[in-house]
């Protein structure tokens, strides 16, 4: 997998929106970083022609002036110490700032994609790891960049020093580096292409890596015996990382090698010359000192030059794909002119809708017609890909239907900004999120006007019969939820972990924060319930849709008898629909999955009974 390097426009406006980000975030540090640049970029010119001076001062015998020399000398050199040891302070500070600002910046272009179609993108994860990356330290971009600036000055400095002497050789050294600068872009390029190929195989072994070390899954690594296996699975992924690094490792290291060599056979034809010439008389002893420094510091001057040019290229590379996540379109069109959407009075209708994820996968929805009334409760049942759970994504408009259209009191949800339409709905997810925060917050992120409400709060949590559990934890309500992260109240205590019911009625409470919503969606919200709890859930749930819009989703069919309409899903078409009693009636495939579940109850009450 090679991703396309970006056109010269793409890296130029990524240069200008990183140059803006850095001074945005740092304006002042970066005003006074400038300044310590240029004077890191003089001094060495400045102690090389000191230098030369103090070797002819001494040739010549010239005592008077060697005190004044050596305290310039002391004073130059003091004072780049002092201003390297303030550009280290403005450095990290305008990273730190630079961060802050660019994580911001990252992380709320990610929070206004309104679907799920980017996050369960391979290549999007990839894009958006490499711009984390990125954002973690986008203020080395400006830095190598003042870094190339740097030596810039140095070698223009040392190269009119040299030219003072020799122009010759200055021309001579001076085209020896444009080799070394063609070079270490093309190398660039490769590395920033290699760290795209690897991608893939960095975030498998991340996810190796985190398996291993979470609470989550140490239980069945540990019965199943599957430390080992994980374990490989994560090396050989680092392998493959590690192999693509080391082959760019070693080209680069033959390619400086090389380079090395024809800079150390330049500099050493210059000091043969430059001792000759001062043999014969052509030059002083402050000259040959002047010359080797020039030549030397050319070489280093141009190298660091490139090496911090090549850097900032890199940086601007891997900035890319921070420019490109935060630029990203809307992943749902936006409606041109938004309509408001009115209270639900007649219901949610689907006509014709068909959805697949791309040309490239199955249909997952075939021509779905479907009402769900304002006030009734409608049941989903069916096998494991029937389409369910995809139907409540488009019900969120998390995606869009490939074809048709669904329709909220006659208005297309197309038209509908998506945080309108989820403003309106409630929902309890089978996959719902166990927050490491603490039980409050749990709760609260279902509706986050209730965070400093302690008696909504209060009340949701009776409401889904988790009042107890919540009320008997150390610090009730403000215990942390967590074993990877130690409480506030007390760092050396352990957070507390909830099982998976409790969890699950933590869950329903946020679903009770929002009772007040038109459209009400519960996806397995008794799943991982034992049956005195299913059955109080169930009770509860159904006081809460009484008189509701509701979409209810459950593979325990008893659970959805009481619904006012159930509707069968087969290979994501409606194959049945209607009441409990009536589909029974019909003897189709509602009336068999039924049968079958209640069989397995009455044969163990006949087992009981004998």
């Amino acid at each position: 997998m090679t991703e396309p390097a970006p056109a010269p426009r793409g890296l130029a406006r990524s240069s200008a929106r990183a140059a803006a980000l850095v001074w945005r975030s740092a304006p002042i540090h970066v005003l006074g970083y400038l300044p310590i640049t240029l004077v890191g970029s003089v001094t060495p010119i400045a102690v090389a022609w000191l230098t030369k001076a103090v070797l002819d001062g001494v040739a010549r015998r010239q005592s008077g002036t060697l005190l004044a020399l050596a305290v310039t000398i002391a004073v130059v050199t003091t004072a780049a110490a002092a201003a390297a040891h303030a550009g280290d302070y403005l450095r990290a500070e305008v990273d730190r700032r630079t961060a802050l600002r660019a994580k911001d910046e990252l992380f709320a272009a990610v929070s206004r994609f309104t679907g799920l179609a980017r996050f369960e993108s391979p290549a999007f994860l990839d894009r958006l790891r490499l711009a984390q990356q990125s954002a973690s330290n986008p203020g080395r971009l400006v830095d190598s960049a003042l870094s190339a600036a740097r030596g810039a000055v140095t070698t223009v400095g040392f190269v009119g020093s040299l030219a003072l002497i020799n122009v010759s050789f200055t021309v001579l050294v001076v085209l020896s580096a444009l080799p070394a600068l063609l070079i270490e872009l093309r190398m660039s390029r490769q590395r920033n292409a290699m760290l795209w190929r690897i991608g893939p195989a960095e975030r498998r072994e991340m996810f190796y890596a985190e398996l291993m070390s979470t609470a989550d899954a140490a239980k069945e690594i540990r019965l199943f015996d599957l430390g080992s296996f994980l374990r490989l699975r994560m090396l050989t992924e680092l392998r493959t990382a590690n192999a693509a690094r080391r082959r760019l490792d070693r080209r680069e290291f033959r390619i400086h090698a090389s380079l090395s060599g024809a800079s150390a056979i330049v500099a050493g034809a210059g000091l043969i010359w430059g001792i000759l010439a001062a043999g014969q008389g052509r030059l002083s002893v402050g000259d040959v000192s002047m010359f080797v420094a020039a030549v030397a510091g050319v070489q280093a001057a141009l190298n660091g030059t490139v090496s911090a040019g090549v850097m900032a290229y890199e940086h601007l590379l891997t900035f890319h794909h921070h420019v490109a996540v935060v630029t990203a379109g809307t992943d749902l069109p936006a409606p041109a002119r938004p309509r408001s959407l009115p209270p639900l009075r007649r219901g949610v209708e689907l006509r014709d809708v068909w959805f697949r994820y791309s040309a490239s996968h199955p249909w997952i929805l075939r021509g779905v017609d479907l009402l769900i009334p304002h006030g009734e409760t409608v049941a989903l049942v069916g096998h494991n890909g029937a389409g369910k759970s995809t139907l409540v994504k488009l019900l969120c408009r998390f995606y869009d239907p490939t074809r048709g259209t669904i329709l909220w009191d006659g208005v297309d949800l197309r038209d509908v900004r998506p945080e309108t339409l989820r403003s309106r709905i409630g929902a309890v997810f089978q996959d719902f999120v166990s927050y490491e925060l603490t039980a409050a917050d749990n709760i609260a992120v279902g509706d986050l006007s209730a965070a400093e409400d302690e008696a909504r709060i209060e009340r949701a949590a009776r409401e889904a019969g988790v009042h107890d559990v919540v009320a008997a934890l150390p610090h009730g309500c403000r215990t942390l939820l967590s074993r990877s992260f130690s409480p506030e109240q007390d760092e050396e205590e352990d957070g507390v972990l909830l099982s998976g019911g409790q969890w699950q009625r933590l869950a329903l409470a946020r679903a009770f924060l929002r009772h007040d919503r038109d459209l009400m969606i519960f996806d397995e919200p008794s799943a991982g319930l034992d049956p005195e709890a299913e059955y109080e859930v169930h009770r509860r749930l159904a006081r809460l849709r009484a008189g509701r819009t509701s979409v209810v989703i459950s593979h325990r069919l008893g659970a959805v008898r009481d619904a006012d309409r159930i509707v069968v899903l087969a290979d994501g078409a409606v194959v049945e629909e209607g009441t409990h009693a009536g589909l029974l009636a019909d003897g189709g495939t509602y009336a068999r999955l039924f049968t079958r579940q209640a069989a397995g109850y009455r044969d163990d009450m006949t087992e009981v009974s004998r």
